[in-house]
Parts: structure tokens; C-alpha cells; sequence
């Protein structure tokens, strides 16, 4: 066993007493590790917009915070920040795209309806659900159940949700991107979000 992870593994043991100082020595010993983690999770419209530093930075703070009241007796530390730096990279969506995927939810509504209309809480679970890492250990019940139904889609379909969704784009682009119609597009939308609601049943209500 070499110095560095023997040193490592006397962090780990610090931490897990709830030791303040270890864990910001850990954070910064993984910290490499942990940006290459954050960068991964980033769709590419929220990597235009969030800086992982930034969010390294916030994780940092949300686990210091945190330490005293968390059992990390049986579980890897690792595994614990990543799970915060996830929540992290949601709220940071959300900071930045929940406004204006509530402004075109209200414009769709404006002109009648359409793939956003009335589907506001299952499009938050779907964002959480496409924006989170696959790692079992932070899924609820909920977002497994979505990633199941999601699953069941047609690629196709997986991708225009992911990029209506998560990459924020317009119809019209999505259109280009599938070389499709603006009006397929739109279709495909809103058939894939009454789909996946039909699958969820009660889950998908408000």
C-alpha cells in the first residue's frame, strides 16, 4: 500500500468522526475526481451556464454543512459528495431553466395547449430524472419508475424529450436536429409525455 492512499484512508477514517478539517482535506485531496464527476453530469446547455468550480465550491460548503448530522460509519465519502454535487447540478438547472420552462409553459397555455400544457409536475420529475447520474443509491421511487417507463420509449422519442427538456431547445431546432416536421416534433411531445403519464398513473399527478 503506498503513502498516498494510506494517507487517504486516514482521512476517510477522520471524516467519518465527523472531523470538519479531514473532510476539507478529502474534498481537496478528490478534487480532481470530483469536477471530473460534475462535468460528466452537466447537459450541454447547463455547461454553458453553470461552472464546475462554482459547484465543486457549493458542494464543498453543502458537506461541511452537513457532516455532523450524516452516518458516513458504513459508507464511502466519495459516493456521499457525489451525491450532494448531484442535488447541486438540479437546483442549478432549475436556477436557470425553471423560469423559462415556466414562461413557455404559460405561452404554450396562451395558444391552446400543447407538450408543456398541464404536465408541469411530471416535466420537473423528468428533469430531475434525465439530469441525475445513473447511480442507484440517490434514486427515489419515483425517478426509477421514470427512468423504467422512459425506457420503454422509442430512442427517438428519448431524444426529443432530452433535448426539449434538458437542452431547453425549441421545437423548430429539435425539428432540424431529427430532420423532422416542427409539427411531428410537437406531436412527438406531446404523445411521449402522455405516454409516460399513462405509464405512471398517479405518480405523474400533481
Amino acid at each position: 500500500m503506498d503513502d498516498e492512499t494510506t494517507a487517504i484512508q486516514q482521512l476517510v477514517a477522520r471524516v467519518r468522526r465527523a472531523d470538519a478539517t479531514a473532510l476539507a482535506e478529502y474534498v481537496q485531496a478528490k478534487r480532481p475526481q470530483l469536477l471530473v464527476f460534475i462535468e460528466r453530469q452537466l447537459s450541454g446547455a447547463l455547461r454553458r451556464k453553470a461552472d464546475p468550480e462554482d459547484l465543486l465550491q457549493e458542494v464543498s460548503a453543502d458537506a461541511v454543512r452537513g457532516l455532523p448530522q450524516v452516518d458516513l460509519a458504513e459508507r464511502d465519502p466519495f459516493s456521499w459528495l457525489c451525491q450532494i454535487a448531484e442535488r447541486r447540478i438540479i437546483d442549478a438547472h432549475r436556477r436557470f431553466f425553471g423560469a423559462q420552462k415556466r414562461d413557455a409553459g404559460r405561452e404554450v397555455q396562451l395558444h391552446g395547449g400543447g407538450a408543456d400544457s398541464d404536465q408541469s409536475p411530471l416535466v420537473d420529475l423528468l428533469i430531475v430524472s434525465m439530469t441525475s447520474p445513473s447511480s442507484a443509491f440517490s434514486r427515489n421511487q419515483r425517478e426509477l419508475k421514470l427512468l423504467a417507463a422512459l425506457e420503454k420509449l422509442p430512442e427517438e422519442q428519448r431524444e426529443a424529450l432530452r433535448l426539449r427538456y434538458i437542452e431547453n431547445l425549441p421545437s423548430k431546432e429539435i425539428a432540424e436536429r431529427l430532420h423532422k416536421s416542427d409539427v411531428a416534433v410537437r406531436v412527438m411531445l406531446t404523445r411521449s409525455l402522455k405516454k409516460l403519464q399513462d405509464i405512471l398513473g398517479p405518480d405523474a399527478a400533481p
